[in-house]
């Protein structure tokens, strides 16, 4: 029998381009024995070589789910990792593939996984990527270091895989840290919202001008990674603070 987690965790292309990318990506998640694939926005699908590249798992490509925006497929994901080929400007906690793979098989037993791969030709923007609570990087010849994106799924995908079989060797890492649950995505995404929108009320950053303060914060709770008493907890200072500022407009 299957274990459940393989369908907790889902691969999802952002932007595809080619469509024999999405076959090819169908193809290696079957290989590994996933099946949850979420495509944002593609450029060309359905499409004949999307069908063509997937050859025998047609099957994962007829139940993918189509949305518009990354915030849609990861909304009720408590875990979201980012693939990134380079360094960014601010760095972001970062695992390897096959710490990847260990906490995504680990966490799919509580809630939906997200691992998210970006555009063929510039990957995941910057704002993409701040919606992740890790990214991951798959180490490469520096020489020719460019992965095709279905190589790409076929990696991260075979983590998964291996993760599952050393948990039933008994030598897989827990990652039962606390007693509340991660906070999924969409509520960390409004959290974000009504905490800018204090900064703002407060003076502490200006909507023309706000630098790299938000970014540097979402960093810090994505590091934390809030769970859902904590979030509840942070969403009521938030909104104590918005209630004083009302009342109190020349205090600020």
């Amino acid at each position: 029998m299957t274990d459940k987690r393989f369908e907790n965790i889902r691969v999802v292309l952002v932007n595809t381009t080619h469509p024999g990318n999405i076959g090819g990506a169908a193809r290696a998640m079957k290989n590994m024995g996933l099946s949850q694939l979420y495509l944002v926005d593609p450029k060309d699908y359905p499409a004949d070589k999307a069908v063509w590249r997937a050859s025998n798992a047609q099957d994962v490509l007829e139940s993918a789910v189509v949305v518009d925006t990354l915030d849609e497929a990861i909304a009720d994901c408590g875990l979201v990792v980012g693939t990134s080929a380079r360094e960014r400007r601010i760095p972001w906690p970062l695992v390897t593939p096959r710490e990847c793979g260990e906490r995504a098989w680990a966490e799919a037993n509580h809630h939906p996984v997200a691992i998210v791969f970006g555009r063929e030709d510039r990957g995941l923007t910057n704002e993409e990527l701040q919606k992740c609570n890790y990214h991951v990087h798959i180490p490469s010849n520096p020489e020719y270091s460019s992965l095709n994106l279905a190589t790409a799924v076929q990696v991260l995908c075979y983590e998964m895989r291996m993760a599952y079989l050393t948990e039933k060797d008994g030598q897989l890492p827990t990652f039962d840290d606390w007693d509340q649950p991660p906070a999924d995505s969409k509520a960390i995404e409004l959290y974000f919202e009504h905490l800018e929108d204090t900064l703002h009320q407060l003076g502490f950053i200006t909507p023309d001008n706000p630098r790299q303060t938000m970014t540097r914060l979402r960093r810090l709770y994505n590091r934390i990674r809030l769970d859902e008493m904590e979030l509840s907890i942070m969403r009521g200072m938030l909104t104590s603070i918005k209630n004083y500022i009302h009342k109190h407009p020349g205090d600020k």
